[in-house]
């Protein structure tokens, strides 16, 4: 498996770091709910791309040598298509934009609702103890955004109002802005979590308030 340049642990500075690190706690003073983000390269390595791309490239190129090289043989396409599958393969990994000109907006949206679940999952805030946990995803090869909610959290807040949070986040990232877009949303979420869960003297910090990285999301920034 290649391994890229990660771009997560430099995608925000130290001072925009500590800055959604305050954000987070001020937040939380008020409320008991529980706010997460993690932010990950990608949200997959969509090897189907992968395949499709190789195994046209390899079949386009096989087919110009065919015809200029053996008088359009059949016999010589064949043995060629499988030798040129493996550095067209090569090439579509390690290109990503070759790549993901490949994925529909579909495929990258179920992509990354999915490594959301998962970090949901992975990361526990699914066990806070009125399931009050929120998650900010940010997924910086899709340039996508997903927030989910624990289920203390959904019988009053809707998804798409989370959803307007995330297209809010994306929409930063894009212009360049992310942190900023990032600290807004927070703020607003807690606004929501606040009115329906105020902070009560029996309240813990039940998760962490830096960013999480990538694969690696016990390490926070």
């Amino acid at each position: 498996m290649i391994r890229y340049p990660s771009r997560s642990d430099k995608f925000f500075t130290e001072e925009e770091r500590e800055r959604i690190k305050i954000t987070t706690i001020g937040v939380e003073a008020r409320t008991i709910g529980e706010i997460a983000t993690i932010i990950v390269d990608r949200s997959s390595d969509y090897p189907e791309a992968e395949v499709a791309g190789a195994v046209f490239v390899g079949s386009v190129v096989s087919l110009i040598l065919t015809t200029v090289f053996f008088h359009d043989s059949v016999w010589a396409f064949m043995p060629l298509a499988f030798v040129m599958f493996a550095p067209s393969l090569l090439l579509f990994r390690r290109l990503l934009a070759l790549k993901m000109g490949l994925v529909g907006k579909r495929k990258k949206d179920r992509a990354v609702w999915d490594r959301a679940i998962r970090a949901f999952y992975d990361q526990g805030l699914y066990k806070t103890k009125k399931h009050t946990g929120v998650l900010f995803l940010l997924s910086l090869l899709e340039r996508k955004v997903v927030v989910l909610a624990d289920k203390g959290i959904h019988g009053k807040i809707p998804q798409g109002t989370l959803n307007g949070f995330a297209d809010k986040v994306s929409k930063g990232v894009r212009e360049g802005r992310a942190c900023d877009a990032l600290c807004d949303a927070i703020t607003a979420a807690g606004d929501l979590l606040w009115g329906c869960y105020p902070i009560t003297d029996a309240d813990t910090d039940e998760l962490p308030n830096g960013v999480m990285y990538g694969e690696d999301s016990s390490r926070t920034g």
